[in-house]
């Protein structure tokens, strides 16, 4: 294990340019900026709740659509992840939270295995939350699961309030997080040898 498990990950593109910093031993401390007030909130609340610093920020083609700004957010995020986690030696690895908002109720399970899976499985009933564009929650789940090589299962258990299925969810992924990130031993946590 490093010293410090810190990722830090810059991308430009002709579409975006993302800058992320993210501390694994934080306190919860966040500064983000993507041009989408709610996924700003949505990144806020994972940050706080996983106690990890993150500092992202986003500038896109928001005129075209958000998309593009949401997407290559994940991909960055899942980038500074793995280097953050390194070797990944004495993590506890598995991490899962069942989190309430209201009427909705989320579960988060995630294994940072090395390989990437996303099951997602959350009804959006509605397609937009002022200006954002609620199915792209699952894009930057699939982009954030794909560079950070982890699994992730998120399920709805309950409710209908769009907000709230989102809060929750990413409530329930920063929990999950959290606790598989965590030091809680020696080595690999694989037969493997390896993650």
């Amino acid at each position: 294990m490093s010293e410090t498990r810190t990722g830090i990950v810059s991308r430009k593109t002709k579409e975006t340019e993302v800058n992320v910093t993210l501390d694994l031993d934080g306190s919860g401390v966040s500064w983000i900026s993507t041009g989408q007030p709610f996924f700003d909130h949505m990144l806020q609340l994972f940050s706080k709740h996983s106690s990890f610093n993150l500092e992202l920020t986003a500038r896109g083609d928001l005129a075209v659509d958000g998309h593009h700004t949401v997407e290559d957010a994940g991909m960055c995020l899942g980038k500074a992840l793995g280097r953050a986690l390194g070797e990944k030696q004495g993590i506890n690895r598995f991490g899962y939270a069942v989190v309430p908002m209201d009427d909705a109720l989320v579960m988060a399970v995630v294994d940072l295995s090395g390989r990437s899976y996303l099951a997602f499985d959350a009804q959006m009933t509605s397609p937009r939350l002022g200006d954002f564009d609620t199915e792209l929650i699952e894009e930057f789940l699939r982009a954030f699961v794909t560079n950070g090589q982890f699994n992730l299962h998120i399920r709805q258990l309950a409710g209908k309030n769009t907000h709230h299925i989102i809060e929750a969810t990413f409530k329930a992924m920063a929990l999950a997080m959290k606790q598989a990130t965590a030091i809680t031993g020696e080595g690999i946590p694989s037969t493997k040898g390896v993650l």
